[in-house]
């Protein structure tokens, strides 16, 4: 825990961040450039055709709309229980990123579902407990506006969040709980044809990338508006 207070203090975040984010956005373009350069270069699948390559869009987006909601529901806890300085403002960052991969998610799922099952969407439990989790965004976004009160606010969020984050577990093993329409994990078991599994993981590694430079510059802006406000305040 001392590690994480040690970067707490927005002015050494700012000067870490602003060192770091360079190499993160560089890397970000190239994992994303060498991504789509392996996508398209793939065969079309003996069951899917050319609509595979839909997968190196949805499958990254899906995983970084979780991942964007576990750190949220990380920077919640050290809110609530820790009081981390920063907690609330990664928290509040993450949210809009995290629902746009979610939207990302569900409409290229959707496109996906149309030529492989005939329909853009079924209540699969997969599809519907991702469904949830863009709403899950759309509320935690809202009641930070809703509270004028931003101490409050940030309270309230965190718990909805936390409450939340028992949805992330549900989406990941809902296709081995429940008989589903939606295919089953594929890379871990090995599944996956080499020919498609390395464009995958690149895009998967640019997707997460992109997300942590978002992040980082979203993180700086809510400091510097936070300083802003501050200095157009004056002295109590």
């Amino acid at each position: 825990m001392q590690f994480l207070f040690r970067y707490a203090n927005p002015a050494m975040f700012m000067r870490l961040s602003g060192a770091v984010l360079p190499y993160v956005a560089a890397a970000t373009v190239i994992a994303l450039t060498a991504g789509l350069i392996m996508g398209f270069q793939v065969p079309p699948d003996y069951q899917q055709g050319m609509t595979v390559l839909i997968m190196f869009i949805h499958v990254p987006a899906a995983t970084v709309a979780m991942s964007a909601y576990g750190a949220i529901a990380v920077c919640s806890l050290l809110s609530l229980v820790w009081r981390h300085p920063l907690s609330d403002t990664a928290a509040r960052a993450a949210a809009p990123l995290g629902a746009m991969f979610t939207a990302l998610g569900l409409i290229t799922g959707s496109l996906w579902g149309k030529p492989m099952w005939g329909t853009y969407w079924v209540w699969d439990a997969r599809l519907t407990s991702f469904l949830l989790l863009l709403f899950l965004y759309l509320g935690y976004m809202a009641l930070w506006s809703a509270i004028e009160d931003e101490t409050k606010a940030a309270r309230a969020a965190a718990v909805l969040a936390l409450v939340g984050a028992v949805n992330i577990p549900i989406i990941k093993f809902s296709v081995d709980w429940w008989n589903t329409l939606h295919q089953g994990e594929s890379i871990m078991s090995g599944n996956l044809a080499p020919v498609f599994l390395w464009p995958l993981l690149t895009m998967m590694a640019g997707y997460m990338l992109l997300f942590v430079t978002l992040w980082l510059i979203r993180i700086q802006t809510a400091i510097v508006e936070r300083r802003a406000r501050s200095l157009m305040q004056g002295p109590a």
